[in-house]
């Protein structure tokens, strides 16, 4: 159980890093192609993918795995939505600062809702992703529409490492991440039927639509589905946190984007957040390994 925890720490750094490229993927494809309309097609060739490698998924469908897998995917797919129309009316290091609040939140709602014991060690934990996340994303601040929007998207994310948290475990993974991703197509073709949906303009769209639907997307929530029946939700979180970082670094490298200070400093943090939360995880692994054995 002790190295399950590691490796699906291990590759929820990846799925972090994933999401930090796909940032780099969608530069540009936003301006030429609607937010809803991208998500839409992002989520609906993920969830078509899946469906198509293991057709007998469907049958693993019944009334518990429908009720919550669709719960999970609401939270999911309310997450991306509030976020893009938040993005419209506020700046984008606003945008990915307000986002990472979820940090912040799931925690939160751990241990107000589920009763989680938060050690004072993971609060400290958090602190230092959330102060990270700031340096990183922040160049003045102000609070609007927009922000409360975003701030709405970061419930909605924490919401959904919540439920993973407590169903992932207790369903078929699989048929669980189908069920999520195809209730977030949906919810995004309705989103998108204000403003008409639309097809993307040119192969460039489509290449990025592609990347961030197999592995952004299928592959990502795959991960994270499964990790989830071993990792605490708050830890969850602050790995999760290092997206900012890893998109920080893609940009630095393959767009040529300039390194100050501040960021340095702010990726320092997270990924110090990081390694606490990890070690804290590691910690708590071998004290019940000694007691049980």
């Amino acid at each position: 159980m002790r190295e399950s925890k590691l490796f699906s720490s291990l590759l929820l750094l990846a799925v972090s890093a994933i999401w930090g490229g796909a940032f780099v993927s969608m530069k540009g494809t936003l301006e030429r192609l609607d937010v809803n309309s991208f998500l839409t097609w992002r989520f609906l060739i993920a969830t078509l993918l899946l469906i198509f490698i293991r057709p007998k998924v469907l049958k693993k469908f019944n009334r518990e795995l429908i009720l919550k897998g669709a719960l999970v995917g609401f939270f999911l797919g309310g997450g991306y939505i509030f976020q893009s129309f938040g993005l419209t009316l506020t700046t984008v290091s606003n945008t990915g600062f307000i986002t990472g609040l979820y940090v912040v939140i799931t925690p939160l709602i751990a241990a107000l809702v589920l009763k989680r014991n938060i050690s004072g060690f993971e609060w400290f934990a958090v602190v230092l992703a959330t102060v990270g996340l700031g340096l990183l994303s922040l160049n003045g601040f102000s609070f609007g529409l927009g922000e409360m929007l975003v701030l709405v998207s970061a419930l909605f994310f924490a919401l959904h490492i919540i439920g993973l948290g407590q169903w992932a475990s207790s369903l078929d993974t699989y048929a669980l991440t189908v069920l999520q991703l195809g209730t977030c197509a949906l919810m995004a073709f309705i989103a998108s039927t204000k403003s008409g949906f639309n097809a993307p303009p040119d192969s460039g769209v489509w290449w990025s639509i592609i990347y961030t639907a197999l592995f952004a997307t299928a592959l990502a929530f795959i991960v994270q589905t499964w990790a989830q029946s071993f990792i605490r939700p708050t830890t969850v979180a602050v790995i999760l946190a290092m997206e900012v970082v890893f998109a920080a670094a893609f940009g630095i490298w393959l767009l040529t984007e300039p390194l100050t200070i501040r960021i340095a400093l702010g990726g320092i943090l997270v990924i110090a957040s990081m390694y606490l939360i990890i070690f804290l995880e590691q910690r708590k692994n071998q004290r019940a390994k000694i007691s049980n054995g």
